[in-house]
């Protein structure tokens, strides 16, 4: 069971970047969680030519190269589909701090109503688990990831892992709030508020 108060819109969402430093993106994948489930018939996914060439270290990782991006659109083509599709919505991610700078600098206009991550909520919910790293939890939780889209380091594998880790951990938790007082990184959109001390006014 999921926890009770889950969020209408909750993505999961993972970025691949060119090596850059910063990153430009090269791939998003944002993946809705709907009544319990990844659901990858309404997920969103886009490669993107970045303005700047993939360095070779990154294509060693995620597999995308310069050839594979040439005919694909840049940044400036897709942004404000990629804004429509994460407006109104919690993202998710693991380590979250990295996907969700990526995206806030390639969308200044853009704020998530919240971010978790699976990261830090791996950390209250295992740990005992002996590594952290999203290989390390999909061993430990033992996700079944047989329906997951391309291969490891690509963003629709990556979201749909994370999406499963989410909904694993999850069960650990009876509300929505406790989870997010898990899960949500301090500073980040979503914190919960801390309890006002009561008044005489």
């Amino acid at each position: 069971m999921i926890p009770t108060a889950w969020p209408d819109r909750l993505l999961v969402v993972d970025v691949e970047g060119n090596g850059a430093n910063p990153p430009d993106l090269v791939e998003l994948a944002a993946l809705p969680i709907r009544d319990g489930h990844p659901d990858t018939t309404t997920a969103g996914a886009w490669l993107i030519r970045p303005p700047v060439p993939v360095t070779p270290f990154a294509t060693k990782v995620h597999g995308l190269t310069n050839d594979r991006l040439a005919t694909c659109p840049p940044w400036t083509e897709v942004a404000d589909e990629v804004q429509g599709f994460l407006a109104d919505a919690w993202i998710c991610a693991h380590n979250a701090h990295v996907d969700y700078r990526v995206l806030a600098r390639h969308l200044p206009d853009w704020q998530p109503i919240g971010v978790l991550d699976t990261l830090r909520l791996a950390r209250a919910t295992y740990p005992d688990a002996p590594a952290h790293t999203l290989d390390a939890l999909i061993d430990y939780a033992r996700l079944d990831l047989t329906e997951a889209p391309a291969q490891r380091h690509r963003a629709t594998y990556d979201a749909y892992a994370a999406a499963a880790l989410l909904l694993t951990m999850a069960t650990r938790y009876e509300t929505w709030p406790e989870l997010t007082a898990a899960a949500v990184p301090p500073g980040l959109p979503g914190t919960p508020e801390p309890e006002q001390e009561p008044t005489l006014w």
